[in-house]
């Protein structure tokens, strides 16, 4: 809009033009250029326990996939390094300097191996970096983390404010969603409430200065939290999304019986999906496994939705490997069919269309089953569906078509589902 408005009033004033070149460049240094001048974006995904960074890193990383993007993932360095054995609490004073100082170290070299990566990658690329190095000096005393800069000769300016092109602060649960914070199932977490407010204010203020720095608090529901999320994201980049991250967009969901004409199809990216279900020791807690790719390239995650908290559903979403995918699958639910879709992803008319093509071997109620969906905050025939496929009727909220139901093999009792309804899947 102010550069619209600024090429309407370019007669009026140079100096408007001169101020319009220079928030055009700062936009451009917003994100760096690749070797193949592709666009290649690094952003740290920060916060306190229980913030939503998990799930987030993989529903981000899904979005940004499914509209052609490369996404790597550095992990969390502390994590991987405290999960061997160390203890922070029993570390002495210099063992734990020179762990923190290590630590950077390595979170360095780790980070600069995706972004070289990126750098000759063909295609647009995230690097979405679990934690950044302002994380690591968030938990060193004031006069520790001058002394390191200065033995190491590190820079600030750059670790901080030209290192990466974002940072977004998941403010964690214990601020403002206190009924949901919980630290069961995670191997090096054990914070209280107050604890976890207090490295939730550290890390944050680690960041201060960034020039793109976003926090996402818990104004919202779990959903509406990763979603603005996703779409700070998208700002900072130019990506136009609709309204399809807006927090009261909804699922709408068509049934299709035939493409009319591929020729017509927009620019669209095709991945091949396989889901299956995982025994839980609970009917109300679903959890699956999801295996997506193309060009023989796959990711993996891993998705538990607890039971309801104050009518709130929230579903976690963790990235994993091929290793960690092969031992899920061991405890799959054989009341359940595994699901195979090709999808289709493509944008049309500033809406973001998944157009799911279910595949053998399929449940009998999949045979042929084409299904259309997008989230959008538009209501009955406001939302213009594309005009290349025929349609042959919406089914948004019919329980018939939710992947849960349709995986159930005939022999279980589908009256008592109460997890039939289909979560966002970016």
């Amino acid at each position: 809009m102010f550069r619209y408005s600024c090429r309407l009033l370019s007669n009026v004033c140079q100096h408007q033009l001169q101020l319009t070149k220079g928030f055009q460049e700062a936009a451009i240094m917003s994100q760096d250029i690749g070797h193949n001048k592709n666009k290649v974006y690094k952003v740290v995904l920060t916060g306190g326990p229980c913030g939503g960074k998990t799930t987030g890193q993989a529903r981000l990383s899904t979005f940004f996939e499914s509209l052609g993007w490369k996404v790597y993932r550095a992990p969390e360095t502390a994590l991987v390094l405290m999960s061997g054995g160390v203890k922070f609490t029993n570390l002495s004073k210099l063992e734990a300097y020179k762990f923190q100082e290590n630590l950077i170290r390595t979170m360095k070299q780790i980070e600069d191996t995706y972004f070289e990566l990126a750098n000759t990658c063909p295609q647009n690329c995230l690097v979405i970096c679990d934690r950044g190095i302002m994380d690591a000096s968030a938990y060193l005393p004031t006069e520790d983390w001058e002394q390191m800069k200065a033995d190491n000769n590190w820079n600030e300016i750059q670790l901080r404010d030209n290192r990466y092109n974002q940072v977004i602060h998941m403010v964690s649960a214990a601020r403002g969603a206190e009924m949901f914070y919980t630290v069961a199932g995670h191997q090096t977490r054990h914070e209280s409430i107050n604890q976890a407010i207090e490295l939730d204010q550290i890390t944050a203020g680690a960041w201060v200065g960034h020039p793109y720095y976003d926090v996402i608090d818990n104004t919202t529901g779990f959903e509406g939290k990763v979603m603005r999320m996703i779409s700070a994201v998208c700002n900072r980049l130019g990506i136009d999304t609709g309204d399809r991250l807006s927090t009261n967009s909804k699922k709408r969901k068509f049934l299709v019986t035939g493409v009319l004409d591929w020729t017509i199809f927009p620019p669209h990216q095709k991945f091949m999906v396989t889901h299956d279900y995982l025994v839980t020791p609970s009917r109300k807690m679903q959890a699956r496994i999801r295996k997506r790719g193309q060009n023989g390239q796959w990711t993996y995650t891993h998705t538990i939705r607890r039971p309801e908290i104050n009518e709130e559903s929230v579903e976690l979403r963790m990235a994993i490997n091929s290793r960690d995918y092969e031992i899920l699958l061991a405890q799959r639910d054989y009341r359940h069919y595994s699901i195979y879709k090709k999808r289709t992803c493509f944008l049309w008319n500033n809406h973001y269309f998944h157009l799911d093509e279910y595949e053998d071997p399929c449940p009998p109620g999949c045979k042929g089953l084409i299904l259309l969906e997008t989230y959008t905050t538009l209501e009955g025939d406001d939302l213009k569906v594309p005009d290349f496929l025929q349609i042959e009727q919406e089914v948004t909220g019919n329980s018939k078509y939710s992947m849960f139901n349709l995986s159930i093999k005939e022999e279980m009792d589908r009256t008592k589902s109460d997890a039939s309804i289909d979560s966002r899947d970016v």
